[in-house]
Formats: C-alpha cells, structure tokens, sequence
C-alpha cells in the first residue's frame, strides 16, 4: 500500500518526512556523500562534489547565506515538489517542461547568465566566449631575446617568414623579447621560423606561440579617443617648437588631465604607449624629452621611441624609481648627448663617481653631459658613415719552412680524421697525450640542442665546477684520446676554410691554431654544418714530422654566412690511411706540376693525389676548374 506522503514545515521551508526523505533518497540519490554525511554547514566531507551535483551558487541580495540547492535548477511549482520522472520528459515547444541538461550555459555566482551579457555587449553573436568578430591575438615570445637589439631582431624574422607581419607592441620581458600578432596565418608562418636564424654568437633564434582568447591587456587598456585628445592638448602646451623640447615633468598631476578625470601614471604600459603614438605622429624631430617625476622604474616602454624619434639628444630621467643600470640597456640605441639620471636608485649602487660615469657612458659613447656636468670628450671613431674596412688576413705561419710542415700535417690528419676508421691516428699523439673538448655555454637543454652530440662530452670550465668532473673529460693518453676521437660523429671538412695560426715555435716545440668548418655525414644531424677551431701543442717527430701532445678542439654552430661560403669548392675525397712519404719521381713531378700551374705545393699535391699521380690528367682536370673559377685563391698563395 502507497505511503502518504505528509510534509512538515521547518523554518518557512516545505520537507518531507524523514521515512519519506530516506527512502527518496535511496531510490534516486546516485551522489556519493549525501545529506548523512555532510558537516554541518552542508557542503559534504573534504572530497569535492562531482560535476553532477554542483549546484548553482546564488546570492540573496538581501541575506548572507547561499540560494537554493540543487532542486532550483529543475522548473519547480509553488509547491515545492518536484517528479524525478517529469524532469526526464523531452521538452516541446508547447510545454512548460524541459530537459535538465548539466552540461547547459550555468549562471554565474551574481546568477547572471554570460552568454546574455555577452549578448548585450556584442549583439548576441555567439555564446559565452562573446562576439564572433572578436579578433585571436597571438604572443610572440623569442627566450633569451634581450639580448638582441628591435630592429635586427625584426629584420631577421621578416626575412625567413613566408608573411609579413607587423610586431605590436614590442618590448621586453625578463630577459625575452614579447611582441604580439593578431592573424593566426601569421602566427603559424612565425612559428616555422624557429631555429632557422643564427645570431652573431652562433645560437639558434627560438620562437614560441600562444594564443590568446582575449586582446593584451595593454590593448584592452588603450586610451579612449576623447582621452588621447586631451592628452594631445596637454602634450601641445609643454612642447617648445623652437627647441624641438618636450617636458612632461609630474604629467601625472598636470591640471589639464587632473579636471577631465584622466590618471596617467607613465610606468603604465598603455599611457606610455600614448604618449609614444602622440610623439610618432606629431613630434618626430623631437630633440629633448623631459621624463623626470614620473615614478618609472622600467624602461622598455620608452625603448620603442628609439626608433620613432631617431633625433633625440637630451633626456631626463630624473627624479624616478630606476634601480638598476641594466635598464638603461633598453635605451641604448639613443644617440644622446645629454643624460639626467640623478635622484634615482641606480646611482647608489655604484662605488664611486668614475664607475658610474664608465657604466652610463658604455652605453651612450656620445655623452657630453651627465646630470648637469659636462663630461670628458670621449674618445671613440665615428664609425656612422659607411667606411671600407681592410680585408682581413689569413693564416700566418711565420716562415715557408713551418708552413709545409703544418699544411702537410694537416692534410694527413684530416684525411685520416674524415674516413670511415679514425684508428691510424694513433700514430698521430704522443703516448701521453691530452684531449678535450668544448662547446659554447648554454641555458639551453643539452638534450634539445643541436649540439647534442658534442654537449655532452663538453668541457667547458664555465659551466663545470666540479673537479672531478673536469678532470674525468679530460682525455689522457693517447689510446684515450683516439678511442674518444672514434665516437664523435662521422665528418667531412673543408679544407679550403682553413685558416692556420702559428701562436709557438721553438726548436723543440710548435704550438698552432686552425679554424673552418665541416658537415657531419651521418646519424640524427647529417649535412650539419658546424664551425670550429682546433689548438694542436705538437713536438718534433723523426726528421719532418709532428707528434701532438695536447689537442683542444672547440665546436659550434656555423653562422649564417659561414653556411653560406662552406663546400664552394670540391673537398678532395677522404682517405682511409695517412698520405705516404712522397718518392722521388713524386717530388719531382710535385714540382714541376707546380710551376707549370702556379698552385703552393699543397694544391699541387692534392690535385696529383685525386688524379693518380696522372701528370696529364691532373693537367687536363686543372685547366678545367681554372676555366670555371672553380679554383680558390688560396691555392695559388704561396
């Protein structure tokens, strides 16, 4: 027989009876930490409700406590009651009923629903994400990017990306660069970028892209148009035209923004903006700008002026919070005469008046006037207009003698150093020989670097401080060294980007230096092109030979122009033994071939050697490549 369902009032609030209310809720609870086991203030035990039991939070504007509980979601009658079977009924477009549906557009905690404030914003064209012509923003970020100066760094990416793009609002961020993109095409063609420029110091550019739903908050901050009027107004009654000067001393408290409601504090990003766009578009001649009293404690903001007004001489940043000297290496690019930087923390930081003089003056070379003083001339060469620097030179040996020596060396070395079996090279070292090997210090993650390969044998003492360490990466012994030497990646050098140094020569020891490039020819990096530079500590070996004692190679990306000019000429191809002695009929042939070409004895050799010894054929093949300007200019240097 059916239980008469009796009700009880508790509080103003309608209940059933607890017999009723148990066996409800054992019928058709599913939730896991019911009513039994919540605390007292009805929010279950320490485990977080499941996605189906959230109830909408509401607040009653004239109470404190929380609105109705999880039965306020479903369309209630007066009574209270509500069928567990009627809420599954599928809901038409006749009836009151309508299906509960949890993954429904919730109201928020004011029970405001945000697609109908959306709504109300843009015009209700789409749901709770706002607008359908909303723009997608995109945050360029290049690591590491305060290194480089704005324009090269623009430069270099417009000239590998397949689009171009406008950077909005550069600037910098910790030690990254930080630009922003609105086109998502753009975006994608930055991201293909990403390792593909090679600084100066022969790093990889990287680039990073995230997506924004929303703009920047610094274009979300923008200036209202009747705001930037004003401010014009305002920055038109401080500008003297006569001196091209601008004083925006204490603009903040400037009675003209003060009566239209208008705060402009310059250590935010989006009045600083504001004031650069007015001074691009208005003042561009500008000569001096008065910045003092105006709390700013960073300068990447005015870092963009360096290239919108190029003519600017004087600058005063007095009177403000800057507290270290690193910022004054985001306005660098200013070539300032006169500088005001007193009454800022920085000043303290240095022991005495000469080293701040120094420090302000690494960066502006052109300083007449610091803080009122008038400097020292500096002594600098005005480099600005565009001069021919001498070529530079290339190897110096010191005499003929010790040339033949190294370039003969070289050759037998690297012929063995390049085949398939790098083991003859025992008969290169001495039995006490030393090896080690260096790459450039990196941040980076060995694993994710180019140098992978080499980074983990790298013993660079910048980055090592453990004795132990350093002394297990050093290679003693000669069966060491060349059984190290037999696991580094295969290689191909080229020969003809050679340049050797002689830095040591007596009678009992040569001490020299080669540098150039070389492509690995196998493995994870095969056809990389890799620059470095090699010390070989050598003694005398028999009568014309050279034994090493101390080897120290040093390994690095190639730069671009080094890619560029590397393999331009035909690499002679490896060996798998070392160059014999030449015999007689040899040397003669070597001279003669010599003479007759007017190659060095190095070229000469080589051109015989890929020729068999052939004298006609070698001769046939040369008078070709010299036809073709296939033949370098270092051959014939003698």
């Amino acid at each position: 027989m059916p239980k008469r369902r009796v009700n009880t009032v508790w509080d103003g609030v309608v209940h059933g009876t607890g017999e009723d209310w148990l066996e409800t809720k054992t019928e058709h609870d599913d939730r896991v930490g019911g009513p039994a086991f919540r605390s007292k203030k009805g929010r279950g035990p320490f485990r977080g409700r499941m996605y189906s039991e959230q109830p909408p939070r509401q607040r009653h504007r004239g109470g404190v406590g929380w609105g109705p509980g999880p039965r306020a979601r479903f369309d209630e009658d007066e009574g209270g009651d509500v069928s567990m079977n009627d809420t599954l009924q599928d809901s038409s477009p006749g009836s009151g009923q309508r299906r509960f549906n949890p993954y429904s557009v919730r109201p928020n905690r004011r029970g405001e629903d945000r697609f109908d404030k959306d709504r109300e914003r843009g015009g209700g064209q789409r749901g709770p994400r706002g607008p359908a012509n909303r723009k997608s923003w995109f945050k360029i970020t290049i690591p590491c990017g305060k290194k480089y100066d704005k324009p090269w760094l623009i430069a270099a990416l417009q000239g590998v990306c397949s689009l171009q793009f406008t950077p909005v609002h550069f600037h910098y961020e910790k030690n990254n660069a930080v630009f922003f993109v609105e086109d998502a095409t753009t975006a994608n063609a930055l991201k293909m970028v990403s390792r593909k420029i090679t600084d100066k110091d022969s790093y990889k550019v990287v680039v990073i892209i995230n997506s924004s739903s929303s703009p920047p908050s610094f274009i979300q901050n923008e200036l209202k148009p009747e705001e930037l009027e004003q401010l014009k107004q305002c920055m038109s009654k401080r500008f003297d035209g006569s001196q091209q000067a601008l004083d925006l001393n204490s603009l903040r408290t400037d009675p003209d923004l003060v009566t239209h409601n208008i705060d402009l504090v310059l250590n935010r990003r989006n009045c600083m903006q504001a004031v650069n766009k007015v001074i691009e578009e208005n003042i561009p001649e500008l000569v001096s700008l008065n910045l003092s009293n105006n709390r700013l404690y960073r300068l990447d903001d005015l870092s963009e002026l360096v290239n919108k007004a190029t003519k600017l001489k004087s600058l005063n940043l007095s009177r403000n919070e800057l507290k270290t000297e690193r910022e004054l290496d985001k306005i660098k690019g200013f070539q300032l005469e006169e500088l005001w930087l007193d009454r800022n923390a920085l000043c303290d930081s240095f022991k005495d008046h000469s080293t701040y003089i120094s420090a302000v003056r690494e960066r502006f070379s052109k300083l007449l006037r610091l803080d009122g003083h008038i400097l020292p001339l500096p002594i600098a060469f005005d480099v600005e207009a565009p001069t021919t620097l001498p070529p530079g030179k290339g190897s110096y040996f010191g005499s003929d003698d010790i040339k033949s020596l190294i370039l003969r060396f070289l050759q037998q070395y690297y012929s063995v150093y390049d085949s398939a079996d790098r083991q003859p090279l025992l008969d290169a070292y001495h039995d006490g020989a030393s090896f080690s090997l260096t790459v450039p210090f990196t941040t980076q993650n060995p694993s994710r670097s180019s140098l992978g390969e080499y980074q983990k044998d790298s013993r660079n003492v910048k980055k090592l401080s453990n004795p132990a360490a350093r002394f297990r990466l050093l290679k003693h012994t000669r069966l060491m060294v060349v059984a190290f030497l037999n696991e580094l990646p295969k290689t191909q050098h080229d020969v003809s980007s050679f340049v050797v140094d002689v830095s040591a020569c007596t009678n009992t020891l040569l001490s020299f230096t080669v540098a150039g490039v070389f492509k690995e020819v196998d493995g994870k990096a095969r056809d990389s092109v890799r620059a470095f530079s090699r010390v070989f500590v050598t003694v005398p070996a028999g009568n014309t030979g050279l034994c090493i004692v101390n080897d120290e190679l040093f390994v690095r990306n190639a730069s671009t122009e080094e890619i560029r000019r590397a393999f331009a000429t035909p690499a002679p191809t490896p060996s798998s033994s070392p160059v014999p002695s030449l015999s007689a009929p040899q040397q003669e042939m070597l001279s003669a071939f010599s003479l007759q070409s007017g190659m060095n004895l190095e070229w000469t050799q080589k051109c015989l050697q890929d020729n068999e010894w052939d004298f006609n054929r070698a001769a046939q093949i040369f008078t070709q490549l010299k036809a073709e300007g296939k033949i370098p200019d270092v051959a014939f240097v003698k």
